[in-house]
């Protein structure tokens, strides 16, 4: 009876030596075939040039967005405008796993990172760390769009 014991105490000691030795390995594999099934992506000039269209852009409570680049073009990377009317937020400060850039083109921004803001126009770039509490806001009295750069971990 303790021979049988030991003996499958040792059996279930190399399963789980086997398992943790190959846990990593089809999890390597599945992000292999990941990557391969994108690297079959054909670019053309046709689908790496996205010209705005605003019968293609996607009405918000405050404004617009337009999406140039969505999650599913390129292993989760996205390059969408929004738009904010005057006075106005597209959402409170919130935090994600995700990073973020935000970059003004037109309007004066308010953004909020982490307790703080900071007020600015055109051509600047606000940067919002992974799980960091951050927003914008338009605080001008015209339009403020700005691009948002973000990478999506792919389900």
């Amino acid at each position: 009876m303790i021979n049988q014991f030991l003996l499958k105490r040792k059996s279930a000691k190399k399963l789980f030596g086997v398992l943790v030795f190959l846990i990593p390995i089809v999890s390597y594999t599945q992000e292999a075939l990941k990557a391969s099934e994108e690297s079959k992506k054909e670019f053309t000039i046709k689908n790496c040039v996205n010209q705005f269209d605003i019968n293609e852009s996607i009405a918000t409570k405050v404004g617009y967005q337009y999406w140039f680049a969505d999650k599913d073009f390129l292993d989760g990377r996205t390059l969408k405008m929004s738009v904010v009317a005057p006075h106005k937020s597209t959402h409170a400060p919130h935090k994600h796993v995700e990073d973020e850039f935000f970059f003004v083109l037109e309007g004066t921004a308010e953004f909020y990172l982490d307790g703080k803001t900071i007020t600015s126009g055109p051509y600047t770039s606000f940067y919002c760390p992974s799980n960091v509490m951050h927003g914008i806001s338009n605080v001008g009295d015209t339009e403020l769009k700005y691009l948002v750069i973000k990478k999506y971990e792919k389900k």
